[in-house]
C-alpha cells in the first residue's frame, strides 16, 4: 500500500509539471534558437583585455599603487575607473571589457558656399554632369582644387539633402491612367574612330509631342567637339540647308567634309548648299549608326540635359525654344568639359591649338 501511495504521488507531480509547462510562442521560428544561444554566449563573454585588467586590479590591491604603476604603467585614475566599472556590474568581469572608442560627435563634411552654388548652377544646365567634369569646372573658376572622388562625396551629400535637381522621366500607363517612373537602361558606349581633318557629322532628332512632330537638326565637329543645333517644324531639305548655313556661320573651325545618314532631309537643297560652300558630302551605310557615333552621343546629351525639360516650348513655341537652345549651346561649347578633350571645353581646346604668328617688326633703333 505504501508503494502504491508513492507511485500516485509521483504521478500527481508529473501531471502538475505538465500543466505548468511554459510553451514558447517563437518555437518553430527558423534560426531563433541559434540566435538566442549566440546572444547568451556573447553577452557574458569575457575578453582577454578584461582578464588582464582584473589581474592588474588584484596586483594593485596586494602590492599598492606605486608598484602597480611601475610594473604596468597604469595611472591612478585608470585604476579607479576600472574599479568603479567592476562595482557597477556587481563584480562581474564583463564590466572590464573594452568599450567602443568611436567619437560621440563625428566631423561633418562642409561644402563651401561658392562650390555648392557652382555645382547647383552647372547641374541645372546638365543634371547628369559627372564628378570629373565638375572638379575641372571648380578648378577653372579658381574655387580650389578638389579630386573627383571628393566632388562625388559632395554630390552624395547634396543628394541626401534633396537640393540637387533630379528630374525623373515619367511614363503614362494607358490601362491604369497613372504615371510611373520610367527606368532607362543604357548600353556601353561605342568607341568611335578618330577622323583626321575637318570632318563634321550631322543628324536629326525627331520627337512627337502633343500631337505635333518637331525636328532638331544637330551637327558636331569630330576633332574639336564643337556642336550646334536648331529646331524646325518640318523635315525638309530646305530646313537642313538652313541649318548648314547657320552651322557654317557660327563654327570657329573650317568645315570641309560633312557625313550624314541617308535621310531625305540631307538631299536636294542640302546638297546644293554643300556644293556652294565646296563641302564634300559623305553618306553612312544603311542601319549603321556606329559610323555617326559622335553625333549620336551629342543627340543624347542634348535631349537628356536640355530638350527633355522643354517639351512644351518645343511643341508650341519654336522661337523661344531656339533662343534657350542658343544659351545652352554657349554653355556647352565654352564651359562644359569633355572627357575626350582632356576635360577641356571645345572652345578652350580650339584656343589651345592656335599658334602665335611671328611678329615681322624689327627692334626699335635707338642709335643716332
Amino acid at each position: 500500500m505504501r508503494a502504491n501511495a508513492q507511485v500516485h504521488k509521483h504521478l500527481r507531480l508529473l501531471s502538475n509539471k505538465e500543466t505548468m509547462r511554459i510553451r514558447s510562442t517563437l518555437r518553430g521560428v527558423k534560426g531563433f534558437v541559434v540566435a538566442w544561444e549566440r546572444l547568451v554566449r556573447f553577452r557574458y563573454m569575457i575578453s582577454d583585455k578584461a582578464k588582464e585588467r582584473c589581474r592588474i586590479l588584484a596586483f594593485w590591491e596586494r602590492h599598492g599603487l606605486d608598484a602597480t604603476r611601475e610594473a604596468f604603467g597604469v595611472s591612478r585614475a585608470t585604476l579607479f575607473r576600472w574599479q568603479q566599472a567592476l562595482q557597477k556590474r556587481q563584480g562581474k568581469l564583463e564590466g572590464l571589457n573594452a568599450k567602443s572608442t568611436a567619437p560621440r560627435r563625428r566631423r561633418q563634411r562642409t561644402i563651401p558656399d561658392a562650390v555648392r552654388n557652382l555645382i547647383l548652377s552647372e547641374r541645372l544646365m546638365d543634371p547628369r554632369l559627372g564628378k570629373d567634369k565638375l572638379a575641372q569646372l571648380i578648378k577653372d573658376d579658381g574655387l580650389g582644387t578638389y579630386s573627383a572622388s571628393t566632388v562625388g562625396r559632395m554630390l552624395k551629400d547634396l543628394q541626401r539633402q534633396g537640393v540637387l535637381p533630379d528630374p525623373r522621366p515619367l511614363s503614362f500607363h494607358g490601362k491604369t491612367g497613372r504615371h510611373h517612373e520610367k527606368h532607362q537602361s543604357y548600353k556601353p558606349k561605342q568607341r568611335s574612330t578618330h577622323h583626321e581633318g575637318a570632318l563634321a557629322k550631322a543628324d536629326t532628332v525627331v520627337r512627337f509631342i502633343d500631337g505635333l512632330k518637331r525636328y532638331i537638326v544637330t551637327g558636331i565637329d569630330t576633332e574639336t567637339k564643337f556642336a550646334f543645333a536648331y529646331a524646325y517644324p518640318s523635315h525638309s531639305s530646305a530646313a537642313a540647308a538652313d541649318f548648314m548655313r547657320l552651322f557654317k556661320a557660327v563654327a570657329p573651325v573650317s568645315i570641309t567634309h560633312v557625313q550624314t545618314d541617308n535621310g531625305s532631309e540631307f538631299a536636294c537643297h542640302f546638297e546644293a548648299t554643300l556644293g556652294a560652300y565646296g563641302i564634300t558630302h559623305f553618306h553612312t551605310y544603311p542601319r549603321s549608326p556606329k559610323q555617326n557615333a559622335e553625333i549620336e552621343r551629342f543627340n543624347r546629351t542634348l535631349w537628356e540635359a536640355f530638350a527633355r525639360y522643354r517639351k512644351t516650348t518645343l511643341a508650341h513655341d519654336l522661337s523661344a525654344f531656339n533662343r534657350e537652345l542658343m544659351e545652352w549651346l554657349l554653355w556647352y561649347n565654352t564651359r562644359r568639359p569633355h572627357q575626350t578633350l582632356g576635360q577641356v571645353s571645345p572652345l578652350g581646346y580650339i584656343v589651345s591649338t592656335l599658334s602665335e604668328v611671328e611678329s615681322q617688326r624689327c627692334w626699335t633703333s635707338t642709335s643716332y
